[in-house]
């Protein structure tokens, strides 16, 4: 049977029955009408019995309750664990916020929790205050709801501060390996004895309260000859003295001790070396003098054994002076609580009375606000009491004169109960803080005093009325109050309101709604908390590390960081190897480079040690101590850098170092997870050598090391120890100096790294899949950071769950514009979105960061601001994730990522991105994508642009079409194409002075032929002519004298595709056709550009007329001069290309053009994909031109004589 705990009061390890299922058992459903009771009611419809949960109405008070409540009797004590709440039936009636009381009796006197459960709690009775609803659409309160638990029995008994229980142990001693201490408490004392035991060989055991704080001394026993004190105190909590149940338990085993309260752990090893504790007098009895405990005690258990049911039984094991009360009798107190922007408390006074007293107990965490105000009679002024700066300020105002100011008390804002008495009396007042804790302060001087009938508690009311009006500067008083007299009578809020001879507003009556928010303490790495009454702030100077909670580091976590940073000078840095991992940051010295960052950690041992009179049996052993930094901090480093080496030197006089080739090795180093290592600098590992055996220098053949020699002359081996995983080096040994003139002289090098395995860990997602990691754990604080890069408008980065997706976070590109962080960590579903100014799926690295605390949620990306979403002030996070981490996809959605990821940190911890690549499932080291590794490259030198599933060809600017920009548009028969243009589009077309680029192919039987000429119509211009005998020509003019370089040698008129490429930089004319190249000089001196100047009239040279008769009969493809390409841009016009004319008609052909291309179909595409985690399997296709084109004709005609004129 699997038993889950889930409440901190059945935590007694197996010493109560555990159900077989959890508890969450519906409490309210099954209840009579006569359980219910409210404030009020709407009217008879919305009566307090009909607010059960998916009931057909509900509960709604009246519109002029202004303190509406429902309350709920259980008719029994129940462990509650969660509390579900709907509004009314078919309404706009619910509340958004609300404060749950709970407790043992019908009054609730007091009791409070959220409506969030960390921890379960018990109660008979639960009271539900709404403090926020529905306003839209004439929405009001209403309520149905459901409490979840399970029965709790209870033994109880009450302490009156006179009263002790003793347990005799069996044996009356007992000596035990692991103990279990199990009580529940409520009281109103800061102090009192809860629990106590010792041993004669100085064990002992306490738990008391101290200052409201829960303090367990434990000690397994000292040693007077070693002088160990082996007692240990661990404290926790605060402001215990709530009258609210407490939940303890204490757990050890040997000497580590886990010691909880409520929800709040600390685990401590004892101090000391015994791992048993042996107490031989029995529990209760109290050697020293520590008030006793005065409140309730429920379910006391001691390993397994009902002390409070013992005691009922009267077990002869337990010893009790007088008649115990094995009930709770509340104490009844009226607390309030001042918890609104514009709280306050008004109650009458007697008027014109020559003495004034006044007495209340408060607690706060504010450092200022109003306590009370009251105007006196005949306008004699006023009196002012205040919280600042933790004191309590009096201002007495008289009319004509100065205001008389003093002060009293210290650290009054601490969270206890503090009593201020003040009296008054012409020329004559005193105030007391505290009352016993010292005596009171006195002011004398000459005022008059006469009560006035109305004091105000809290703050002012906003009020237009100018007579007897409560006027302060200060804030509003943010607390508790209690026990309020007014000249010696005590105030009865009850009947005041009552009778209505007072006014309040924004109180919380019968309850102290106070709570700590800095215990546990919620700032990290030793930050210090400081709280007012609704938030906290936590100081993180002198910490290294910043934000809300002290969570982020100030420091990069290696030179290498710093590096790429911009930091270019060598020195000492401050590193964090963990970031906001729980490692200190601790200073290095960096050396820059251009290509890398060294880091260096020095240590105590770099001078050297000079060992004699060691064996064996009884080495030297030397502790490697590292400057600033720990064994764990230099470890860090070690494992994140991507190579570290160490220098390791052993110079020796008779003295053996690994007893090679097959003796014990006398000394050997201790490196990382304290792990002995038998090899020696510049050797490998595992290999039982020195340096010197690699390279063969040893000094005598036989032996692996110089050392092993055994001469009596100094000799050393040394070199770098290289393996990273071994490093650093903790400890040396050596073991063979006691032999006569034996020495050694070890000495060790500084741990030297370079390099962040945690920066450049990169994978890329080529499917749709996803990674797992082991389930993220944070805490109540999560910081993200990483590296992406992508094409794809969308995709889940990351995703951490519980079962039920109702605890989660998530961070996706929702557009390709927004980053968005989703998360659902205790307050339904919210997210921060970042809206970029620039698209984020442009295929280039951006840097993410998200943290997620108790104080808000913000996300960012590269250099943009930080989006931000803040929470309120009492927000509790809650990430208890149950699903394993995914990366890449979310569990439940279908927008997986493709693209890659690098440097995936998670609170300080690199995942190892690289350790889970796989290319079958689509997950691949590095960022290569598909361009790299492409089946079928782009051609033609398109750009090939990354789609990671699956990648496109960019033919934009090339001659050529397809898929792979394999395919040139070609035509048959005789055409002219003719390109007009003014000289600023020739620019935009990337027209070039000094460099000209053409090429095209041509297939043809018919000689002779022009090609292709570029011409001005004046007089440069450049022809390529295919002449009779299939020879190929280019003709060149620039400017008088016209060139002619003959490209190729044999007959190209033979039918077959033919390429041809011609390339001009400067005075160098480099062409090829059929693969041949061929460079040449242009030996001119006229200017080394075409002077090409848009016109269409003008002579065409002779001797290209010459050879356009008949013209060309065939094919020609791909022709582009420089990044124009007519061809294409007469089969595809866009409008970014100038037009172009054509005389005669054309149309595409399939003449001359390659073989079909086979080429894998991207899953994008592929109708058959399914979904992620599915196998799938590559799947091939045949490309041809009639697929990729819109059709395919071969055109013959009777035209003039063909030739290609490009006019420029």
């Amino acid at each position: 049977m699997i038993c889950k705990i889930l409440s901190i009061s059945l935590l007694f390890g197996g010493f109560q029955e555990c159900s077989s299922h959890e508890c969450v058992d519906p409490l309210v459903s099954s209840l009579y009408a006569n359980s219910f009771l409210a404030s009020s009611r709407y009217n008879f419809l919305y009566s307090a019995n009909f607010a059960k949960l998916y009931g057909s109405s509900g509960w709604s008070p009246s519109p002029r309750d202004r303190q509406p409540w429902l309350q709920i009797d259980l008719k029994r004590k129940y462990r509650i664990q969660a509390i579900a709440t709907q509004g009314t039936f078919n309404s706009y009636d619910w509340v958004t916020k609300y404060t749950l009381l709970y407790g043992d009796r019908w009054g609730l006197s007091g009791q409070k929790t959220r409506n969030v459960f960390h921890y379960a709690f018990t109660a008979k009775h639960i009271r539900l205050l709404p403090l926020g609803w529905n306003t839209e659409n004439g929405g009001k309160i209403g309520v149905r709801l459901e409490v979840f638990g399970c029965a709790y029995d209870s033994y109880v008994m009450q302490m009156n501060g006179d009263d002790s229980v003793a347990y005799m142990f069996p044996g009356k001693r007992l000596r035990t390996l692991q103990d279990h201490f199990a009580v529940n408490f409520k009281t109103l004392e800061q102090d009192g004895l809860l629990l106590h035991s010792e041993g004669v060989q100085g064990d002992i055991l306490t738990l008391e309260l101290r200052k409201g704080r829960l303090v367990l001394t434990i000690g397994l026993g000292s040693s007077t000859v070693n002088q160990v004190d082996g007692r240990t105190t661990m404290t926790v909590g605060n402001i215990l003295d709530d009258q609210h149940w407490h939940y303890v338990t204490i757990k050890r085993y040997g000497r580590q001790v886990n010691f909880t309260v409520d929800a709040h752990t600390e685990t401590a090893i004892c101090n000391g070396d015994f791992t048993y504790i042996d107490l031989d007098t029995q529990v209760g009895h109290r050697t020293r003098q520590v008030p006793n405990f005065r409140g309730c005690l429920e379910n006391v258990f001691i390993n397994g054994i009902n002390i409070i049911n013992m005691a009922q039984d009267q077990e002869p094991e337990i010893r009790i002076p007088r008649q115990m009360h094995y009930a709770c009798r509340d104490i009844l107190w009226k607390p309030m609580t001042f918890a609104g922007p514009n709280n306050y408390l008004q109650v009458p006074g007697f008027f014109r009375k020559p003495r004034m007293f006044v007495k209340f107990k408060f607690r706060s965490w504010d450092y200022t606000g109003l306590l009370m105000f009251t105007r006196f009679a005949d306008d004699l002024g006023a009196l002012e009491l205040g919280l600042s700066e933790g004191q309590v300020n009096v201002t007495l105002f008289q009319p004509g004169k100065k205001k008389l100011q003093f002060a009293a008390g210290y650290r009054l804002n601490d969270g206890f109960w503090h009593t201020v008495d003040v009296a008054a009396r012409d020329n004559l007042l005193s105030i007391t803080i505290d009352e016993e804790e010292g005596s009171p302060l006195k002011i004398t001087n000459p005022f008059t005093v006469r009560t006035g009938d109305r004091y105000f508690f809290g703050g002012c009311p906003k009020t237009n009325n100018t007579i007897r009006k409560c006027e302060t500067k200060l804030n509003h008083f943010h607390g508790c109050m209690q026990q309020i007299f007014i000249d010696n009578e005590p105030v009865d809020i009850d009947i005041i309101l009552q009778r209505r001879w007072g006014r309040y507003a924004e109180l919380l009556l019968g309850t102290c709604g106070i709570t700590d928010r800095c215990t546990p303490n919620p700032c990290e790495h030793e930050g210090r908390c400081i709280q007012s009454w609704d938030d906290f702030i936590c100081l993180c100077e002198n910490t290294g590390y910043k934000g809300e909670v002290c969570h982020m580091s100030v420091y990069k976590e290696s030179c290498e960081a710093y590096r790429l940073t911009g930091k270019s000078w060598s020195g000492n840095y401050t590193i964090d190897p963990d970031l906001s991992g729980p490692l200190k940051p601790f200073e290095v010295y960096c050396t820059m480079k251009s290509d890398k960052a060294w880091t260096i950690v020095m240590h105590d041992r770099i001078d050297g040690i000079k060992v004699t009179g060691s064996t064996v049996d009884r080495p030297y052993i030397g502790d490697v101590n590292y400057w600033n930094a720990s064994w764990d901090d230099v470890t860090a480093l070690a494992n994140t850098s991507m190579y570290c080496e160490q220098w390791i030197d052993y110079s020796c006089y008779k003295s053996r170092i690994l007893n090679t080739p097959n003796g014990r090795p006398y000394s050997f180093w201790i490196g990382r997870n304290n792990e002995s290592h038998e090899y020696w600098g510049g050797a490998f590992p595992e290999s039982g050598k020195c340096g010197c055996a690699i390279n063969q220098t040893c000094t005598d053949a036989r032996f692996h090391c110089n050392c092993d020699a055994d001469y009596r002359q100094w000799y050393s081996d040394k070199g770098y120890l290289m393996w990273k995983d071994h490093l650093p080096v903790r400890k040396v040994v050596v073991g063979d100096t006691n032999r006569t003139g034996s020495k050694a002289h070890i000495s060790l090098g500084p741990l030297r790294c370079h390099g962040d395995r945690s920066i450049w860990n990169t994978i890329s997602f080529t499917k749709p899949t996803y990674i797992e990691f082991p389930t993220f754990r944070p805490g109540s604080t999560v910081d993200i950071s990483f590296h992406f890069k992508t094409y794809r408008p969308h995709g889940v980065f990351l995703e951490n769950s519980d079962d039920w997706l109702r605890n989660f976070i998530r961070i996706e590109l929702n557009t390709t514009q927004n980053l968005v962080f989703i998360f659902m960590v205790g307050d339904g579903i919210l997210n921060v979105t970042l809206r970029s100014p620039v698209p984020l799926n442009d295929n280039e690295w951006h840097f993410v960061q998200a943290e997620l605390n108790v104080k808000l949620a913000r996300i960012k990306v590269d250099y943009q601001p930080w989006a931000v979403r803040r929470f309120p002030g009492q927000t509790f996070v809650t990430m208890e994730f149950t699903h394993p981490l995914l990366v890449g996809a979310a569990n439940r959605t279908l927008w997986p990522f493709l693209g890659c990821l690098r440097g995936l940190r998670m609170n300080g911890v690199t995942l190892d991105l690289e350790g889970k690549a796989n290319e079958e499932q689509g997950i691949r080291r590095n960022c290569t994508g598909q361009c790299l590794n492409a089946t079928i490259p782009c051609r033609n030198a398109a750009q090939c642009i990354e789609g990671y599933a699956a990648y496109t060809c960019d033919c934009g600017n090339t001659a050529f079409d397809g898929f792979y920009c394999h395919k040139g548009e070609l035509y048959t028969g005789w055409v002219t194409s003719v390109f007009h243009g003014a000289p600023e589009s020739l620019r935009l077309l990337g027209y070039n002075d000094t460099s000209d680029e053409i090429e095209f192919s041509f297939s043809t039987f018919q000689t002779p032929a022009v090609l292709l000429y570029i011409s001005s119509f004046v007089q440069d211009y450049m022809a390529v002519i295919l002449k009779k005998d299939g020879t190929l020509d280019m003709r060149y003019r620039l400017g008088l004298i016209t060139h002619k370089y003959q490209l190729s040698f044999r007959n190209l008129a033979d039918g077959y595709p033919h390429y041809v490429n011609i390339t001009r930089h400067n005075r160098t004319i480099r062409t090829q056709v059929l693969w041949e190249l061929v460079e040449v000089d242009v030996h001119i001196v006229t200017p080394l550009f075409l002077s090409l100047t848009p016109s269409e009239v003008g002579d065409i040279d002779y001797e290209i007329q010459r050879h356009n008769s008949p013209g060309l009969v065939g094919c020609i493809s791909g022709v582009r001069y420089n990044i124009y390409a007519p061809l294409k841009t007469l089969f595809r016009p866009n409008e970014t290309e100038p037009p172009v004319t054509v005389q005669g008609f054309v149309s595409e052909s399939n003449c001359g053009a390659f073989p079909p291309v086979h080429g894998y179909v991207p899953w994008e595409a592929d109708h058959w994909f399914t979904s992620i985690g599915e196998t799938t399997y590559p799947r091939i296709c045949t490309l041809s031109l009639s697929e990729i084109l819109t059709g395919s004709t071969i055109f013959r005609a009777a035209l003039p004589p063909l030739f290609i004129t490009d006019i420029f």
